[in-house]
């Protein structure tokens, strides 16, 4: 508490790191923060992190009222590596080619780039996020960095030293088995692995071999390269292609064919853009990795007084599935997630959390919980003296600095969405109407969006058939024809009280209450010991015979959403 008895506002990672960018661009001044992805594959939630950490920053610099740029680079400039999973073989040939010279296979966008980068930017339409994409492939043969790349190559004994400093082997494969979580065993491989990628060997003899710019082969358009000498005086790079045999020259001071490598390239927009904060994942953030040598050549050779201010971040999981890469297929993306969690809550997993946190996301049974949580933490949300970390972290989810984002305008639990989903097969209109019985009365459909379409996709797409709800089709008339004679009474006295019109409040109280008064106590009254056993016996009696299980959703929501007609039918024994 503050002096005075007041409170005092909650401080979370987002203001701390809004204040590192301030002081880097200098008070008073515009401040630019920046987010970077090569759209190589899928962009998955493990890359979602780092447009979002970029744009809570941004955000929190909007609403002080700071001119502020959310700078995002598309890295499609970069070589297409391998063909993944599901995409012809034929498309080897493109191996080496900028991401933008790729054809798309699946033939609905100009390039390989254009076909990833598209739905990220409808989700992140949908999540709020607003920036200023520029495109690497745009840039480099535009020319636009030609006078920073000349001052690179000037200055490449000096970044050889620097790299050299750093240059490292490949760390030893991590853990496996008990030795540590399976989280932790793909952050160490991913590591291994990213580390590794960003060694800038270059391809040519002598003092070429860690050339800081690569062309792409004039005939073929392919990395694949030989440098084979440089003129300092008239900028001529000389090179040979081991794919078509070409032989020829690039001019870096007229001819826009190539670009810097990584290590060199990520430090010179730092200092092109004025970059004044960019986080990184944790394999770019290690001693010796990407940023250790970009914060050293942004000063000495691109004229920055500083690299930015900067953290690293955990890996994203996904349960059951190894450390996502965004090269290859069947990764969850961003748009996966949107099918069936609100962007609100998708916002609010990744700022809840501090950066260096790792976390996993899982599309099963968590998800009820985690509407569950969310819409607690609405409600606490709304007292102003219970305003603490946890609330603000919702306040940063559900709104923007313009506004807030889309939210059901009635708020219905998700699990009670889902079970209704699962009983009504889907049916929108029914899934209302049984919605309106159960105390949430709406106006439309329309209030219940867009959670209700969510929970709809969640229960058909995610939901195993066998923890499916499969209401009978017909009695089961040797269950109904093999009644004890308890089980008689229960059912005699639901059917005889089981009124044409069904509200969710008559329902639940006659549903607990048919042991009761079976036993000859109240509705009303308290449950004993015999009638708590009783009523466990009586719920899987009504699971067995409406459903076919001995669980299942809860019953007077099932038996709401099934109606009197079918209930009767289904427990009315044979005369």
């Amino acid at each position: 508490m503050a002096r005075g008895g007041q409170q005092r506002d909650p401080v979370d990672w987002v203001m701390r790191a809004a204040d590192d960018a301030v002081r880097h661009a200098g008070e008073g001044k515009p401040v630019t923060v920046s987010s970077g992805a090569s759209p190589s594959g899928p962009v998955h939630l493990g890359n979602l992190r780092e447009f979002l950490t970029v744009h809570f920053v941004a955000d929190e610099l909007r609403r002080r009222g700071v001119e502020t740029r959310h700078l995002h680079v598309w890295d499609d400039f970069d070589r297409f590596r391998k063909v993944p999973a599901g995409v012809p073989e034929s498309w080897a040939e493109h191996i080496g080619r900028p991401l933008t010279a790729v054809p798309d296979p699946w033939e609905c966008h100009d390039s390989w780039a254009a076909h990833f980068k598209a739905p990220l930017r409808e989700a992140l339409t949908e999540l709020g996020v607003e920036m200023d994409e520029v495109s690497q492939t745009d840039l480099y043969t535009a020319g636009t960095y030609r006078e920073p790349v000349l001052a690179a190559v000037a200055a490449r004994d000096e970044i050889d030293a620097v790299l050299g400093r750093y240059r490292t082997k490949r760390p030893a494969a991590p853990p496996t088995g008990d030795q540590q979580s399976d989280l932790d065993a793909q952050e160490a491989a991913a590591l291994a692995d990213s580390v590794a990628d960003e060694e800038d060997t270059g391809d040519g003899a002598g003092g070429l071999a860690r050339f800081p710019y690569k062309p792409y082969c004039r005939e073929c358009g392919r990395d694949t390269v030989t440098l084979t000498s440089y003129d300092d005086a008239t900028t001529d790079l000389a090179y040979t292609c081991s794919s078509c045999g070409f032989t020829g020259a690039t001019n870096l001071r007229t001819d826009s064919e190539g670009k810097l490598v990584w290590k060199v390239d990520w430090p010179m927009r730092w200092a092109f853009y004025h970059v004044d904060f960019e986080p990184a994942g944790a394999d770019h953030a290690t001693p010796g990795s990407s940023f250790t040598v970009g914060h050293e050549l942004v000063k000495s050779v691109f004229g920055a007084d500083s690299g930015p201010a900067w953290f690293g971040y955990g890996f994203v999981g996904f349960a059951g599935m190894q450390k996502m890469s965004s090269s290859s297929g069947g990764v969850p993306t961003a748009s996966d997630a949107l099918r069936i969690l609100e962007a609100p809550i998708l916002r609010w997993l990744y700022v809840r959390r501090a950066p260096k946190q790792t976390f996993t996301i899982d599309f099963g049974p968590e998800v009820q919980r985690l509407y569950d949580e969310w819409d607690a933490l609405g409600r606490k949300a709304a007292d102003p003296a219970k305003r603490d970390v946890a609330t603000l972290a919702w306040e940063r989810a559900a709104a923007v600095a313009s506004g807030p984002l889309p939210a059901p305008a009635v708020t219905v639990p998700f699990r009670t969405l889902s079970s209704v989903a699962d009983v009504t097969a889907g049916s929108a209109e029914q899934i209302s109407r049984i919605i309106e019985h159960v105390g949430f009365p709406h106006a439309s459909v329309d209030d219940l969006e867009p959670r209700l379409g969510k929970a709809m996709a969640w229960t058909s797409e995610f939901v195993p058939e066998s923890e499916r709800t499969m209401v009978r089709s017909t009695p089961d008339t040797a269950r109904l024809s093999s009644l004890t004679e308890d089980e008689e009474l229960w059912l005699r006295t639901f059917l005889d009280r089981l009124p044409s019109e069904l509200e969710l409040d008559e329902v639940t109280s006659l549903v607990y209450g048919v042991p009761k008064v079976a036993l000859g106590l109240g509705l009303d009254d308290a449950p004993t010991d015999q009638v708590k056993a009783d009523q466990k016996e009586f719920f899987r009696l009504l699971y067995n015979l409406l459903v076919g299980a001995d669980r299942g959703p809860r019953l007077p929501t099932l038996i709401v959403a099934l109606g009197t007609d079918t209930v009767r039918r289904l427990l009315t024994p044979p005369a």
